[in-house]
C-alpha cells in the first residue's frame, strides 16, 4: 500500500494481484508493428459488486474495448486495510479479469482505492488519462439523485481528463 500525494491530500490505495491470463508477445520483427497503433488505450471502469456494475463492465468490453487495450478496474471502499473487503474485490477482479480477456482480449489491470467513490474515480482518471471512464448508474429516482447525490453524477460534472460513459441498468428506461 502506497500514499499518492496530491496537491490537496493523500490517499491510500491497494493494488491486486491478478493472475497473468495473456500470454507473452515475442518483440515484433519489423519496424511499423512498433508505436502506439500496437500500444491500445487505457479504459478505467469503476466497479462494485453491484449488477449493474456487472452490466457496465459487460458493455465497455462489448462496445468499448479492442484487442490490445488495458483496463482498469477500480473499486472505492471506506478502509484498504479491512482484509475480508479486501477479499472479496480480489476474487471479483479476477472473474472480471478472465471474462475481459475471453470476451476482448483485453489486459487487466486492478486496484481498490480509499476514500468518497466520485473523487477517488476522478483521481484515478487524472492519474492513468484514460480514453473513457466507464461507470454504472446506481438506479434511483431523480429526487433522490438531488437530494442525496450521485457518484456517476459527480464524476460526469468533476472529471475533466476523460470523456465519462455512464451506462444505465438494464432495466432503466433511456427516456
Amino acid at each position: 500500500m502506497e500514499p499518492v500525494t496530491e496537491e490537496e491530500e493523500v490517499y491510500s490505495w491497494r493494488e491486486l494481484k491478478l493472475p497473468s491470463l495473456i500470454p507473452s508477445v515475442a518483440e515484433p520483427e519489423l519496424e511499423r508493428e512498433t508505436g502506439e497503433r500496437r500500444r491500445g488505450r487505457d479504459i478505467l471502469i469503476a466497479v462494485d459488486h453491484g449488477p449493474k456494475s456487472k452490466h457496465a463492465f459487460d458493455w465497455a468490453l462489448i462496445h468499448l474495448c479492442r484487442i490490445a487495450d488495458t483496463i482498469h478496474l477500480v473499486h472505492a471502499v471506506s478502509n484498504v486495510k479491512n482484509e475480508i473487503v479486501y477479499e472479496a474485490t480480489q476474487a471479483l477482479m479476477e472473474r472480471l479479469a478472465a471474462e475481459a480477456y475471453e470476451v476482448a482480449m483485453v489486459k487487466v489491470v486492478a486496484r481498490i482505492v480509499e476514500g468518497d467513490a466520485g473523487k477517488v474515480i476522478c483521481k484515478e482518471a487524472v492519474r492513468l488519462r484514460p480514453a473513457a471512464v466507464v461507470m454504472a448508474t446506481r438506479g434511483r429516482s431523480l429526487m433522490q439523485s438531488v437530494l442525496q447525490g450521485s457518484v456517476s453524477e459527480y464524476c460526469f460534472h468533476n472529471c475533466k481528463s476523460a470523456p465519462v460513459i455512464i451506462v444505465p441498468g438494464k432495466d432503466e428506461s433511456l427516456i
